[in-house]
């Protein structure tokens, strides 16, 4: 069994949980409120920045051009897509950035973020990988689900679509493999902790919805202002 097969297998329950969220739900049907999926998007983007980041410091990582190669795909693609998609978004929604500079970055949002610089930090690419795969992969699940009803709100269903065309498709597989082929050269402890990253991000794409939905904030946020 492969490490992405035996690692999605494991996260089951969580990706489902996320299938199944009221965020993921609403947006379906369409009545997701706006404000939710602006501040859905507010968060978004700064995640966005730090997994372009997290890619491009694992590039530097890398020992094997092509798994270099690989990672930078990752940044190009991030910046070809979703980001692109993101700032099509902001601009249709009047989101300025003075906007962007008053919200405080979520305690989820920061803490998912923080997860993955961590794993960056072990100096490990296997398990900056498989941090980083439950983002792709999960969203590309979420697309093929949500593609078959569709949602009546225009807007949710340009985000819909993002998910299931056929370049993030292309996107997804490269990352399963790139993070398969580094799964083949870790040793037993190091597979183990690609797991547990796996799972955490998994845990963690779960929250962002729940943060999303309730506008999470800090609890006391007059000394906190992440941007």
């Amino acid at each position: 069994m492969s490490f992405t097969t035996e690692a999605r297998a494991a996260a089951e329950e969580l990706w489902e949980k996320s299938k199944k969220h009221a965020f993921i739900q609403e947006i379906q049907d369409g009545t997701l409120s706006p404000a939710v999926f602006r501040y859905y998007l507010l968060q978004d983007r700064y995640y966005l920045e730090q997994f372009a980041k997290i890619h491009q410091k694992a590039a530097e990582l890398a020992t094997l051009e092509e798994e270099k190669q690989l990672f930078l795909a990752g940044v190009t693609g991030l910046e070809e897509a979703e980001i692109a998609v993101r700032e099509g978004f902001f601009k249709e929604l009047g989101i300025s950035e003075e906007e962007i500079a008053a919200v405080p970055i979520a305690p989820t949002a920061y803490h998912y973020t923080t997860h993955m610089y961590s794993e960056l930090l072990s100096g490990s690419t296997a398990r900056t990988a498989a941090a980083l795969l439950p983002c792709y992969w999960l969203y590309q699940e979420i697309g093929e689900y949500l593609i078959e009803s569709g949602s009546s709100h225009p807007l949710y269903q340009r985000w819909i679509e993002t998910y299931d065309s056929e370049g993030y498709k292309e996107a997804v597989t490269r990352q399963r493999e790139l993070t398969d082929r580094l799964a083949q050269s870790a040793t037993a402890k190091e597979r183990q902790a690609m797991l547990q990253g796996f799972l955490v991000s998994s845990y963690q794409e779960w929250k962002f919805w729940e943060m999303a939905y309730v506008q999470e904030k800090w609890e006391d946020s007059s000394c906190i202002h992440i941007s």
